[in-house]
């Protein structure tokens, strides 16, 4: 099955109200399992943590493990106080072994990270704060 297509289901998984799925072809297998009160917790959590920020929050679009390097010996992608280009690498989400790199809707200075590395991240919870330019 094309890596891209696997990406595409978890990420509408992720994003829709089911709360399990098992695909099955001839050569793949993939069973998806969310908890849904860990996943609403998660976005109360989200939507307090937005309400005391200024500057425009990245949160992130699925859930995963928050890496802010591209490996454990090399330095973060980005700092607070580092400034930054639309499009530019913040961190990566690592979900069931796919590297996701999430990239800078904005330009602006990293103002706060919210998450440490190796943490477990939910969907929509606030990754880093960007203060526009």
């Amino acid at each position: 099955m094309d890596y891209k297509l696997i990406q595409t289901i978890i990420k509408d998984f992720e994003t829709s109200s089911l709360t399990s799925m098992e695909l099955e072809t001839s050569d793949f297998k993939i069973k998806l399992q969310k908890d849904t009160i860990t996943k609403k917790e998660e976005k109360s959590t989200a939507k307090v943590q937005e309400e005391k920020t200024t500057g425009y929050p990245v949160t992130s679009p699925l859930v995963g493990t928050f890496y802010s390097a591209p490996s454990p010996k090399e330095k973060p992608f980005v700092r607070v106080g580092q400034k930054v280009n639309a499009g530019d690498t913040l961190c990566i989400i690592e979900a069931m072994k796919i590297m996701n790199e999430i990239e800078s809707p904005i330009s602006g200075i990293v103002s706060e990270i919210k998450v440490s590395n190796n943490e477990a991240v939910g969907i929509d919870q606030v990754l880093m704060i960007i203060e526009p330019m």
